[in-house]
């Protein structure tokens, strides 16, 4: 068994979705709100007595001048931006289980081959292996649009499952697993696990709009192909 990674049961793709907006002030931000801060914090200390409302309002100000620059938080932009910013989009969740009349070794050694891949899944453009490990693959998307990110096997284990994942930072975040379970009369159960997430942000939306319902159902037909391709098919493997 061939174990790159911890993995869990969902399919993961980095951590791509795990970010945190806590620090969202730039180095040269935080160090601009600080010094504007100070200096209205002195400015407010030392003007207490002649005009205390007048001082009160510059110490508000340079207080939170001042935790914006040293906590690299700004409470304010975070409620602009999450005002703004597109939400996470809904991903693309394929799950399959079906029959396949080959035995375990066959079907496996089949899928495991990923440029075996677009064969029987049209919304696969290419998959280019690179190494045992990783791999280069293209999505073909409506209006002759194409999308490509590298991945990476997680996890290998002949004959019983193989999962991948996109790499950090991937235009689109895909995961999958698939498990072969051998039958009683020689033939493989197979259970399928496939997602396409769009990633955060304006950027993100506009990929959102092509991993629509259409598309959905295009790789729900692509996984059940792989019967049909794998039994009419067992000289590809």
């Amino acid at each position: 068994m061939a174990n790159y990674d911890a993995y869990e049961d969902s399919p993961r793709a980095g951590s791509l979705y795990e970010n945190t907006t806590v620090i969202n002030v730039s180095k040269t931000g935080r160090i601009v709100s600080a010094a504007a801060g100070t200096s209205l914090m002195y400015i407010g200390l030392a003007g207490i007595s002649k005009s205390p409302v007048k001082a009160l309002g510059r110490m508000l100000v340079g207080g939170y001048l001042l935790y914006r620059g040293l906590s690299g938080n700004c409470p304010l932009t975070a409620v602009i931006e999450n005002n703004i910013r597109p939400r996470h989009a809904r991903a693309v969740n394929i799950r399959s289980t079906f029959r396949v009349n080959r035995p375990p070794d066959e079907v496996y050694a089949c899928w495991r081959k990923l440029d075996n891949l677009p064969m029987f899944m049209a919304h696969l453009h290419h998959v280019e292996v690179k190494d045992e490990r990783y791999s280069h693959w293209t999505v073909k998307l409506a209006g002759d649009m194409k999308l490509e990110w590298d991945a990476e096997i997680v996890e290998d284990r002949e004959n019983e499952f193989v999962s991948w994942r996109s790499l950090e930072g991937s235009a689109v975040a895909n995961a999958g697993k698939v498990s072969f379970k051998e039958l009683e009369d020689g033939g493989t159960e197979l259970h399928v696990v496939i997602t396409y997430r769009p990633p955060a942000g304006f950027a993100g939306a506009g990929i959102a709009r092509l991993l629509n319902p259409a598309f959905e159902r295009l790789v729900r037909n692509d996984v059940r192909n792989f019967k049909q391709y794998v039994e009419k098919s067992p000289n590809q493997i």
